[in-house]
């Protein structure tokens, strides 16, 4: 582990992607504390003290405490998110973005381009309901959130802009970590932003032993949990089938070809963390605009909506089966590997090629992807178990822990591929070198 820093600290641009990223996340989280005008932090603080096991206190897990102080970057990412779920929905569906996303470069950044838009529409619109949610919340001891004497519609204008200017901000943050930092931009600063509250739930899990509200059994019972699930977590994002690939040999003039073994990987989660991320943020956009408003049957459908109630968990693991199928038929086309299979000469012992070896490789996928499925609707379930028979504010579990876990695998394998790509090209290097000498 000594020798892979130090090679990492030798080498230059790895170097410098590294600490390019660390100071974009550093500003990430400086803006994580700079407040809107027009609050009263006080009576924030004692409204989302009352209200952090809700719906509020798992948006705000994302947005690393942003949004319990309201500031700049209360939104967070999920307006970028929901967006890119939308454009990837309307790419499936509608002929004209299929044909735009099959363009290669200049196809891939005229659909980003249209996800930016789609971002700020869906930050209007979520500022917007929480500028007007704000005006309604107070303190415990009845202060309002928004000063005396803002203007009604002054201070909506401002929150809006402030606020989906953040978003933009941060896309861009993340844009920028994936194009000149290390790992994925995005999947970082939703890292960064779940780490930020892991000191404070394991402070306020000590207060509650310390009160007698929860006991050291149980405490330790979490313990062993949260060990427990992060080695699953590693184990199913690490685990994969192997099917096995033989290719016919040929002969061409003198030379021959083929006549090898091979295999083809497929994953269990070939969709990794980006079915909870989804799911979550569709939850909380419907969740957060019924949250804002006084209609009866309404505030009830968002009442339910929140993280621990049983039409959430359903709705959660429904739609975590929908984006895991969804993705994984994204990433393969069994009919498409099948041919390039035969085109190779490589067939599956035992298969025919064509159709049949199409239709395997389906079979398959679908018996992985329903258990990678089944897998992280359990790890993203269990906080709302713990919550509800033990009592634990058990803020770095289930989606958080998935997360966290995965995008950290992520990231170390991007850091080893680029450290055996350095040390292949510098492999090269040295025997041109020495061949120019002899």
């Amino acid at each position: 582990m000594i020798d892979v820093f130090k090679n990492i600290v030798k080498i230059e641009e790895l170097r410098k992607r590294i600490l390019y990223t660390l100071m974009m996340l550093i500003v990430f989280r400086i803006g994580a504390h700079i407040p809107i005008p027009g609050i009263d932090s006080k009576a924030l603080a004692s409204f989302f003290n009352a209200n952090s096991s809700g719906l509020l206190g798992h948006l705000d897990m994302f947005s690393g405490g942003a949004l319990r102080n309201m500031t700049i970057f209360a939104l967070g990412i999920m307006p970028y998110i929901s967006a890119s779920i939308i454009m990837q929905l309307l790419t499936a569906v509608f002929p004209v973005l299929e044909r735009l996303s099959r363009e290669g470069e200049a196809g891939r950044k005229k659909i980003t381009q249209y996800t930016r838009y789609g971002t700020i529409v869906l930050g209007i619109i979520q500022g917007f309901g929480i500028a007007v949610g704000l005006e309604s919340m107070g303190g415990l001891d009845g202060s309002k959130v928004v000063l005396a004497g803002m203007n009604t519609w002054a201070f909506r204008f401002t929150t809006v802009v402030t606020l989906t200017a953040g978003t933009a901000f941060i896309m861009w943050v993340g844009e920028q970590i994936s194009e000149r930092g290390i790992g994925n931009g995005i999947s970082l600063i939703i890292f960064a932003g779940i780490i930020t509250g892991i000191p404070s739930a394991i402070v306020q899990t000590i207060a509650l032993m310390d009160t007698g509200d929860i006991t050291l059994f149980v405490i330790l019972l979490v313990g062993i949990i949260i060990v427990g699930v992060i080695g699953v977590v590693i184990y199913f994002e690490t685990a994969n089938r192997k099917i096995p690939v033989q290719y016919a040999r040929r002969t061409q003039g003198k030379k021959t070809f083929g006549g090898q073994f091979s295999h083809l990987p497929l994953k269990i989660n070939a969709s990794g963390v980006i079915p909870p991320i989804f799911a979550s943020s569709i939850l909380a956009f419907p969740a957060t605009i019924t949250g804002f408003t006084t209609i009866g049957w309404v505030q009830d459908i968002g009442n339910n909506l929140v993280p621990g109630r049983l039409l959430y968990n359903v709705v959660f693991v429904i739609l975590i089966f929908f984006f895991c199928f969804f993705y994984t038929a994204i990433q393969y086309n069994p009919m498409k590997i099948a041919e390039e299979m035969k085109r190779y000469g490589g067939f599956i012992p035992g298969i025919r090629p064509g159709k049949k070896t199409a239709d395997y490789l389906n079979l398959v996928l679908t018996r992985l992807t329903f258990g990678g499925a089944f897998y992280l609707s359990l790890i993203c379930v269990l906080p709302s178990i713990l919550y509800v028979y033990f009592k634990v504010p058990f803020s770095f579990g289930g989606t958080a822990v998935l997360i966290v876990v995965g995008v950290a695998l992520d990231t170390i394998l991007q850091v080893e591929t680029f450290l055996l790509n350095q040390n292949y090209d510098g492999f090269i290097r040295k025997s041109k070198k020495r061949k120019r000498h002899y």
